[in-house]
């Protein structure tokens, strides 16, 4: 699956400038594309209800937050939207594995998800 060039771009104009607060991507015709950006005063509550309810997205959200030292922090999060409706979609389904590299789902992952 190909990934298009702007979902590069877009993030790292949100990574150097916090030009957005979001980016959704969606898959569409075999390739990862940019659906919306958020503005910087989007909040969270306007970026979750911004996902649906039964497609699965990725997400990047720039999280402001402030340290027990009382600095002011950002951490770009990942996230995969992968709603129970859309899996439901996959009836038979009995376990649900995330994996980030193979390690975490090797064949000992496999048996030890079993029990």
């Amino acid at each position: 699956m190909a990934v298009h060039d702007d979902c590069k771009l877009k993030f790292l104009e949100l990574k150097a400038k916090r030009t957005f607060r979001t980016i959704v991507y969606k898959i569409e015709d075999k390739q990862v594309i940019v659906e919306k950006l958020g503005e910087p005063e989007q909040s969270y509550d306007d970026f979750a209800a911004s996902l649906p309810d039964n497609e699965c997205r990725y997400a990047i959200y720039d999280f402001d937050f402030v340290t027990e030292e009382n600095c002011q922090k950002s951490k770009i999060f990942f996230i995969a939207w992968s709603p129970d409706t859309a899996k439901r979609e996959l009836d038979g389904i009995q376990v649900e594995l995330q994996a980030t590299d193979p390690t975490e789902m090797g064949l000992d992952v496999f048996k030890s998800r079993t029990n």
